[in-house]
């Protein structure tokens, strides 16, 4: 109760702060200007014993990787690839990632690869969503986690052994077009839609740079006019995004988390003049079995009887009224009675259901 206490009192701290200013940069994005994902297919080779063994796809890859430099593999032969595994390569691309550029990457088993650490990635195309290729990936796998087996079938693992990370291990070969140096406007979009906040960030660049050069198009998007070119156009975007401005209060919301029993209400959160009883009924079974022993050499035997005490108790609490409550009041009202936050949780969406309070109830 001491911490449900504690982070109610946190709360309207919180909401008693007076409003501040963010940066442009810290509310939302540009349009087009984003990481775009990257896969690949690969083969890992210098494992010690804990690759794919016979995995077909896996041979397929060997053999792959054998005929780039002129090796054939006789057909019907079947190479062994214990120190070999098939892997999936992910990474994300950068908004202006040029070619020569280094990403990190992450190096997955696709297969039964036991564990990756100590392999070393053969040269691997990576392609984005319109199976192009945009990086090559290759290197030495560093892998965090460790298994062991023995011998009688035992074994021990540590983390994850079957996933690693090649730091600078792909290098970018074509880079996105984001087409912001060429299109008519460029967009801003808020990370979260309101109304109001985008109508002051669309204030503020006016203010800043001249009025009517941008223009909020809907909740989420301020549409800026901008001259030609990605020199003149970097320079703006730059200006823009150390803009100040004030974001508008977010909506009354009160979110719960089932799983945890957290509860976090904001300080926009108001409830109607309502009364709330809340009582808890605790049921216990008790159960103490009876032993009839029989008398010495009677021939009789042992029996159990059964002896069960079923108690009810009902721990009342008084009825507490709201009036026209904030975030201090309902603290106050709901440590007044001693509630859990199991019993916050109910005492809120029963309120909710009864039209007491004007919030969004989220419930995860």
């Amino acid at each position: 109760m001491k911490r449900l206490f504690l982070l109610f009192a946190a709360l309207v701290g919180f909401a008693a702060a007076p409003a501040h200013a963010d940066r442009i940069k810290d509310l939302g994005t540009w349009q087009g200007l984003r990481t775009n994902q990257l896969t690949g297919y690969g083969i890992v080779v210098g494992l010690s014993g804990t690759g794919d063994d016979s995995l077909e796809y896996a041979t397929q890859a060997m053999k792959g990787v054998a005929s780039r430099f002129g090796l054939q593999i006789p057909p019907g032969v079947n190479p062994a690839t214990k120190n070999a595994a098939a892997v999936l390569i992910t990474a994300d691309l950068p908004a202006f990632a040029k070619p020569g550029q280094t990403l990190d990457i992450t190096v997955s088993a696709l297969g039964k690869a036991k564990s990756l650490r100590g392999g070393t990635l053969v040269m691997a195309p990576m392609v984005g969503a319109d199976g192009q290729i945009y990086a090559m990936a290759q290197g030495n796998l560093a892998v965090g986690g460790l298994g062991v087996s023995a011998a009688d079938g035992s074994n021990v693992v540590v983390n994850v052994p079957t996933a690693g990370r090649i730091p600078g291990g792909a290098t970018v070969e074509r880079s996105v077009d984001a087409g912001f140096a060429t299109s008519p406007t460029i967009n801003f979009n808020l990370s979260e839609a309101d109304l109001t906040t985008v109508q002051r960030v669309a204030m503020a660049i006016n203010q800043a740079i001249g009025p009517g050069r941008a223009q909020a198009i809907d909740a989420e998007t301020v549409a800026v006019s901008a001259p030609q070119g990605a020199e003149s156009r970097t320079a703006l975007m730059a200006q823009i995004e150390d803009l100040n401005v004030t974001p508008a209060d977010a909506p009354a919301r009160v979110v719960v988390n089932a799983r945890t029993g957290t509860v976090v209400i904001n300080g926009a959160v108001r409830i109607a003049p309502a009364a709330v009883s809340h009582g808890k009924l605790t049921v216990k079974v008790d159960e103490k079995p009876q032993v009839s022993q029989p008398a010495p050499f009677s021939g009789g035997q042992t029996v159990v009887t059964p002896n069960s005490a079923i108690s009810v108790e009902e721990k009342s609490s008084p009825a507490f009224q709201f009036q026209g409550a904030n975030l201090a009041d309902i603290v106050k009202a709901v440590n007044a009675i001693g509630a859990s936050p199991a019993d916050l949780v109910a005492i809120l969406e029963a309120l909710k259901q009864a039209g007491a309070m004007k919030a969004d109830l989220i419930i995860l």
